[in-house]
């Protein structure tokens, strides 16, 4: 899989651009602030129908203008497929094959994408909501099924915090609705459970290995999923139902107190241990960019293995974070094999077979200018 070409109307710093890009390496070398970012930003939001750097779309849209385009061509296995999204002050439009899509979630994962920037250094030793995003936003671009039940709790606990608010300070609590809410808060907290529960046991299957030979053979990592306390991937959905009903009852006080839900998805936590230890508290940050690049290689690998296609990866000014050793382990495992997208301030640092293959792009201002590497 592969972007051909990609075209922006009234995106961020761009009123109007339009790009193809090599199937290999495409690196984008400018200043901070030129809009080198921005395009990397528009290939993620093309493909996960939201910005990684932003929760608020309006950001998205140049200053001044009413909306703002991304277009681009998935080259995939199958032919290419024409993909669009229309970001308006109310919302956002999907096209998919030039048909608009009822819902988002029945747009992503037409194009997947794997995106490391430095802020996912904060994978590891950040808080457990970024954890808990990167587990949605992977599992999401391989599940619709995912997606949809994700999309399903988070709204079913909106109406039960809704209602612990209305009732926040009360000794009790006697709401039909509050019962129904808890009900279906357990069937979907349970599927979206079960569902992370495989996707980690897949993503320790690959990050190991890799994280063991960028290591040198020295460090063995482990990934583990934690949920609520008591539940465990060998329970079955029922099992996992009770422990998370039984709970929200031993709770019930406290989310009177506080007018919030206090056990569920929304709470859990990823952790990952080198040679038994907890790479987030007691590991050095080098230990923490190495588990951090495993992850991200992992993530390759597994999207390749789910869907029959390599995704697309985005390095955004990541490899200035990256000591020689582990730069050249990253461009020597995607060198041939994945459609690569690079944003540097300058290439004279990369000293990499990779990088001189490359299609280099100068971005300044706004305007970008296309260096072409013959084949």
């Amino acid at each position: 899989m592969y972007i051909e070409d990609l075209k922006l109307i009234n995106y961020r710093n761009y009123e109007k651009l339009e790009l193809s890009f090599s199937p290999q390496i495409n690196v984008f070398i400018g200043e901070n602030a030129q809009g080198k970012t921005n395009v990397m930003e528009a290939i993620y939001v093309l493909a996960m129908a939201k910005s990684h750097r932003t929760s608020n779309d309006r950001e998205l849209i140049r200053w001044g203008a009413d909306y703002g385009k991304i277009e681009g061509v998935a080259e995939r296995k199958y032919g290419p497929l024409p993909l669009e999204l229309t970001l308006t002050k109310k919302g956002k439009k999907a096209r998919v094959n030039h048909l608009e899509q009822p819902r988002l979630s029945d747009y992503i994962g037409q194009l997947n994408v794997v995106m490391f920037a430095p802020e996912d250094l904060h994978l590891i030793k950040g808080s457990p909501q970024v954890r808990r995003r990167f587990l949605d936003m992977e599992i999401g671009q391989v599940s619709r099924v995912y997606l949809h039940d994700l999309l399903s709790f988070q709204k079913v606990l909106r109406q039960r915090n809704s209602i612990l608010r209305a009732n926040q300070g009360r000794g009790s609590l006697q709401d039909v609705m509050f019962d129904v809410y808890t009900e279906q808060y357990i069937d979907l907290a349970v599927q979206v459970m079960r569902k992370r529960f495989a996707f980690a046991e897949l993503l320790q299957k690959w990050a190991e290995p890799i994280h063991f030979g960028i290591s040198r053979g020295r460090e063995e990592l482990r990934v583990i999923y934690e949920p609520l306390k008591g539940v465990d991937p060998d329970q079955s959905a029922e099992e996992m139902k009770e422990r998370l009903g039984s709970r929200l009852l031993e709770l019930r006080g406290r989310e009177l107190e506080r007018g919030v839900t206090l056990a569920g998805p929304h709470r859990d936590d990823l952790t990952f241990l080198v040679n038994g230890h907890n790479v987030q508290t007691f590991g050095s940050q080098g230990q923490q960019r190495t588990a951090a690049l495993s992850l991200k290689l992992a993530e390759i690998e597994l999207l390749k293995q789910e869907t029959g296609e390599s995704p697309v990866l985005l390095l955004d000014d990541v490899l200035s974070e990256l000591d020689d050793y582990r730069q050249s382990h990253l461009l020597n495992t995607i060198q041939g094999q994945v459609q690569t997208f690079v944003t540097t301030t300058n290439i004279s640092g990369i000293n990499h077979e990779t990088i001189r293959q490359a299609d280099l792009y100068h971005v300044e201002s706004g305007e970008v200018e296309t260096e072409k590497k013959d084949v």
